[in-house]
């Protein structure tokens, strides 16, 4: 990664967007990286859509602002999908990587985003599969590590060790992993 990388996530309450944001942030930081992570809440609601945004870069980030033009869009939940604007700003050779068992080219469809590329994995159907519940935010996490190349799963899967290590069982974790791993191999691109 040779510049400022500015990444912006869609989802809803409850779905872990933010929590995954500041994951890839520390883990930015693990591999000594600058980072930014901030959540943009709505009505602060279960369900209700919500952004929040990551910095990324090898030095110091000055820009203290909303993310108005990302570099990739992550979007979690995809019935936000033509109900909210998820590729509004994304810069024409942007990355767009949705949680849907929909095609790139279906979601290229949806969204009419022309340009750039386009990455599905269907995190929903993983999540469930391997955690026993739809929280896509970890797969997520993996998808994104594969298609950007800016970390290596393994790195992501020690962050989630230390960020959940007192929080969830260590079965939680590794079915988090699991999940992470299982993602980057299934994600696909159109």
């Amino acid at each position: 990664m040779a510049e400022l990388t500015e990444i912006r996530w869609h989802g809803r309450g409850g779905q872990g967007v933010v929590t995954a944001g500041k994951l890839l942030a520390e883990t930015a930081m693990g591999t000594g990286q600058y980072f930014q992570a901030f959540p943009d809440y709505g009505p602060e609601r279960m369900g209700a859509p919500i952004r929040a945004y990551t910095r990324l870069s090898p030095e110091p980030i000055t820009i203290h602002s909303q993310i108005e033009e990302p570099d990739v869009v992550l979007v979690l939940d995809p019935t936000l999908l033509g109900t909210v604007p998820v590729t509004e700003g994304l810069k024409e050779d942007g990355m767009l990587l949705v949680n849907t068992s929909m095609s790139p080219a279906e979601v290229r469809q949806i969204t009419g985003f022309r340009t750039g590329k386009v990455f599905t994995v269907d995190a929903s159907h993983i999540a469930i599969e391997e955690m026993g519940r739809e929280i896509t935010n970890t797969p997520m996490l993996g998808a994104f590590a594969r298609v950007t190349g800016f970390f290596d799963i393994d790195d992501l899967a020690e962050q989630l060790h230390a960020w959940f290590g007192k929080k969830i069982t260590a079965e939680a974790i590794e079915a988090n992993v699991r999940a992470m791993r299982r993602a980057a191999e299934e994600v696909m691109e159109g």
